[in-house]
């Protein structure tokens, strides 16, 4: 279709709105309530064992325990293109003390390939130097993990396309102990393995001990995105042997979702991954892909007439769309010296400008009613009562959540009146270093 002769797209506006809703991205796409309901049977499905794309992962972490004052933790915080290591420790204050902080590319990224002896010789290499000070490690592995009732986790898949596949099916926290008795350390120390959005969780609760929460979740949106909630152990039919009347930390592996409409932009993005059909709501919305399907979309409306001959030419200098310059190029749009995308795309008209600013706009709001819709999710399964005197501790981390443009606006527009309507309540808490925090937290009160 060429939506420039449509008699009624008259303007750049309605011209990217046509092209978004032919092409199944436009943000009316996504139906909030509709697709928090297909979440909750996601969900229910995967507590229960059955066939779901969301894996439901007990994570064995009790959220509400007393947490050990003045008491250091080795951590690490594997979560995308970085890995992080620390002492950690929690002061009367209610504040963290973060000691020898060390920060370095996550190994298996940048293109390179790691063995499984190289990978766990590396991460055994940085914590050596910690472990004569705490017997126990927190670490926050921000994967697909399987966790076991003795807190170990064996990798189920690696995602944000870290390239380690010796290191798929194997226990994270036996190997990290075996590589650090081959480097010289005597004694083993406990090891805890948690999810990024769990440590977010357990954080959230730690910095606010004083307030009364009627439930917990934690949700990541970085480089990836994840969820989890405090679930009861009698909703966890696939687990054995649990104690019907506690409770655990669900992982949900939520950027694993497919019970989404993709659109053709979506799809096409798919196509250049690694895994194609798999990770639809993480493709949809983090970090990891936003500038990808942006990138995607362009091409997409080029080819329907949407961009002009100088908006391809631009597009193809470029090759691909960084998600910070997607991002940046709707904060300010003119920035031609410090955008690739506002530079690249000085040459085409006001016209093919206008229509990229509106359309990575429509983008950011789709991805933000996906995660309403995510969230809602997560906060009506959360066993919490007494409304708003009690509501629901939800701990939100994440650079992208808080850096993409207007977003934390756009998603409570969407999640408050969703929940309120339902007599559900919540507060969103921002914590610095929750993966460090929170790893912390769990080696702390689960070992």
């Amino acid at each position: 279709m060429n939506y420039e002769h449509n008699w009624f797209m008259n303007s750049d506006r309605y011209v990217v709105e046509g092209f978004l809703r032919d092409a199944g991205m436009h943000p009316e796409t996504v139906n909030v309530a509709e697709t928090a309901a297909s979440i909750m049977e996601e969900m229910n499905r995967g507590l229960r064992g059955e066939a779901s794309s969301l894996q439901m992962i007990p994570t064995y972490i009790d959220a509400e325990k007393v947490i050990p004052l003045n008491r250091p933790a080795v951590v690490l915080d594997a979560g995308g293109t970085n890995l992080r290591t620390a002492l950690v420790s929690f002061t009367e204050d209610g504040k963290t003390a973060v000691e020898d902080f060390r920060k370095q590319p996550m190994p298996g990224t940048g293109g390179r390939t790691v063995g499984r002896e190289e990978f766990f010789a590396f991460l055994a290499s940085l914590i050596k130097p910690l472990i004569r000070r705490s017997e126990r490690i927190g670490f926050c592995f921000s994967y697909p993990t399987e966790i076991f009732p003795d807190k170990d986790g064996r990798l189920l898949h690696w995602s944000k396309e870290v390239r380690a596949p010796e290191v798929i099916g194997r226990f994270i926290g036996a190997d990290l102990k075996d590589a650090l008795r081959e480097c010289g350390v005597r004694e083993e120390p406990g090891v805890v393995i948690l999810n990024d959005s769990v440590a977010a969780l357990l954080t959230g609760r730690a910095v606010n001990g004083g307030r009364r929460w009627g439930g917990s979740a934690g949700f990541i949106l970085g480089t990836g995105t994840n969820t989890c909630y405090a679930e009861s152990n009698a909703a966890i039919l696939k687990a054995e042997n649990l104690d019907a009347g506690g409770g655990q930390v669900i992982n949900c592996e939520s950027g694993g979702f497919t019970g989404l409409v993709r659109g053709e932009g979506d799809v096409m993005l798919g196509e250049t991954t690694s895994h194609p059909n798999a990770f639809w709501l993480e493709k949809m919305i983090s970090g990891a892909y936003f500038g990808a399907l942006t990138a995607q979309c362009v091409l997409l409306g080029c080819r329907k007439g949407v961009f002009s001959a100088e908006a391809r030419k631009a597009l193809d200098g470029l090759g691909c769309f960084s998600t910070k310059d997607a991002d940046n190029y709707c904060h300010n749009p003119y920035d031609v010296k410090d955008n690739a995308i506002a530079a690249a795309f000085v040459a085409a008209s006001f016209s093919d400008r206008l229509r990229l600013r509106l359309l990575i706009d429509a983008l950011l709001e789709r991805a933000a009613r996906l995660t309403a819709a995510n969230l809602a999710a997560a906060i009506l399964k959360s066993p919490a009562e007494n409304g708003p005197m009690e509501p629901v501790c939800l701990t939100v981390d994440g650079t992208t959540y808080y850096r993409y443009y207007r977003f934390q606006h756009r998603v409570e527009s969407y999640l408050h009146p969703f929940l309120t309507e339902r007599d559900k309540y919540y507060e969103i808490v921002q914590v610095n270093d929750a993966p460090l925090t929170g790893a912390a937290a769990a080696a702390l009160t689960n070992l």
